[in-house]
């Protein structure tokens, strides 16, 4: 493992294999191009090993001694962890590869594979973890914002985006339209919205994603 995959930003390809001169080649393939790695030799290695959520992706034998890579996916599901995976095997059979593509793995390689194949497959799950990231970080600092709204304009967002007009929503919650007006401006600007169609796109965002 390289100095820089201590850094918080780097992402790092996270190797699950038993195989120990396969785990060789792989960093030294790895490092030689400038992607950090580090290695693991069973999915309980690497559970046990805090991570902190750093990003990157695994690079994960599918048929691992112990926990198989295929548990260890459906575990890793189960707990919520969604960094992306890549499995590679030498023993692949068609039910295996369906099951694990469908439960969300980015590529499934053969043995032996070609550098370019690998490498293709690493920066399309970095940049799905990546996007990933970026749209938990708007999603926070979304539900920031809605945290700031007091219980009447958290009503008010909830009837506006659902469509109600001024004197609907006046008649539902038993306020004035000038009332209503002045609860639906705050609510815009706290939300740091530019309009009716911005604040219902971050509504919606928030209710595919968590209670509000």
């Amino acid at each position: 493992m390289s100095a820089a995959s201590a850094g918080a930003t780097v992402p790092t390809v996270f190797i699950v294999d038993d195989d120990d001169a396969i785990c060789d080649g792989l960093c030294n393939l790895l490092e030689s191009v400038g992607i950090d790695a580090e290695r693991f030799g069973s999915a309980e290695a690497f559970l046990a090993r805090s991570l902190e959520d750093r990003p990157g992706c695994l690079l994960l034998d599918a048929r691992l001694p112990g926990m198989t890579g295929v548990e260890f996916q459906e575990r890793l599901i189960q707990a919520g962890t969604r960094i992306p995976i890549i499995f590679m095997t030498a023993h692949g059979d068609v039910p295996m590869v369906r099951k694990v593509m469908k439960a969300g793995a980015v590529e499934f390689l053969t043995k032996p594979f070609e550098k370019e194949e690998l490498l293709a497959a690493i920066h399309h799950a970095f940049a799905m973890d990546s996007a990933r990231r970026q749209e938990r970080r708007e999603l926070n600092a979304i539900q920031s914002r809605l945290d700031l709204l007091t219980p009447r304009e958290r009503e008010v967002m909830s009837l506006v985006t659902s469509g109600l007009l001024n004197k609907q929503i006046a008649a539902e919650l038993n306020l004035s339209e000038i009332t209503v007006k002045l609860h639906r401006r705050h609510l815009l600007d706290k939300m740091q919205a530019e309009s009716l169609a911005d604040l219902v796109k971050m509504a919606e965002r928030i209710r595919t994603t968590r209670t509000w």
